[in-house]
């Protein structure tokens, strides 16, 4: 079963642990998507990896990431019979533009953690033999 997940818990939760948990959080949302949209022919990438090209990349993976995120969530809204409005162009633009009012990122993690909370919904009702 996949769990819903909420950005007030999200930015609390980050604030507690010192910004570890934002990490088990990235990991634990990778393998949710896979879980979900397995059979599209494309993969999410962890964290190790996400971190590892982030660095390299300086930081431009992590836009990319967000980017391929968003729309295999929205590549993956038919599957479940469900329409996700927003695809990775919103997300990086909330991401980039938005970060210059210091908001956007916010807007963008909470239009991901919507997204996946929609699929996920769906993903438990469609596969309940997953849910014992």
């Amino acid at each position: 079963m996949i769990k819903q997940r909420g950005l007030l818990s999200f930015i609390l939760l980050s604030i507690i642990t010192f910004g570890i948990y934002p990490l088990f959080w990235v990991s634990k949302l990778a393998k949710d998507v896979n879980k979900m949209c397995e059979g599209d022919g494309k993969k999410t990438r962890g964290l190790i990896l996400l971190l590892l090209f982030s660095l390299l990349t300086f930081g431009i993976y992590f836009i990319v990431w967000y980017y391929m995120l968003g729309d295999r969530l929205q590549d993956n809204g038919p599957k479940y019979n469900v329409t996700i409005k927003e695809g990775g162009g919103i997300i990086v633009l909330w991401s980039i533009l938005g970060a210059f009012i210091f908001i956007g990122p916010y807007i963008a993690l909470y239009i991901i953690i919507k997204n996946t909370n929609i699929l996920a919904a769906e993903y438990n009702k469609k596969i309940p033999s997953l849910n014992n």
